[in-house]
């Protein structure tokens, strides 16, 4: 067996958007309460879907080239459900740097529009852990199904 490293990469992104999915529950939960801070669980939680998604853009152009295809002629559902995981991947990674940038101005706002932002900042979070949860899983299908 010879060195892919697309192989490496597909496997690693992979690991890291299951690691994301868990990682937009923390602030999920650490912003419930309005008054908590959770600058590390913010930074972690928009830092690992964002690269996730870098390294899944990053592998798409081999994906495209060596494997989509094949995917569409021998279960065209399957290729379809790594169309949906592309979409969902991008809205939750928009929502975690929605929520980022709502937490961040917060601390700044007057009392009700920092309540506002917080309360923003922790929809966003819980909506992106949802996609983020569904991408990784549907990404697991289709990479159970066929990979490199």
């Amino acid at each position: 067996m010879t060195f892919d490293i697309v192989r490496v990469a597909e496997h690693v992104h992979g690991h890291l958007g299951w690691l994301a999915a868990a990682a937009l529950i923390h602030p999920a939960i650490l912003l419930r309460n309005r008054k908590r801070k959770a600058h590390w669980s913010i930074a972690a939680a928009t830092f690992l879907p964002t690269l996730a998604g870098g390294l899944g853009m990053w592998v798409y152009g081999p994906y495209r080239d060596r494997i989509k295809q094949s995917i569409f002629i021998d279960a065209r559902w399957v290729g379809l459900l790594f169309e949906r995981k592309e979409h969902l991947a991008f809205a939750a990674i928009l929502l975690s740097w929605a929520g980022a940038a709502t937490y961040t101005l917060a601390p700044n706002a007057n009392e009700p529009t920092r309540d506002a932002l917080r309360t923003l900042a922790f929809r966003a979070y819980v909506a992106a852990a949802v996609l983020a949860t569904a991408v990784a899983l549907l990404g697991t299908v289709v990479a159970s199904f066929r990979s490199f």
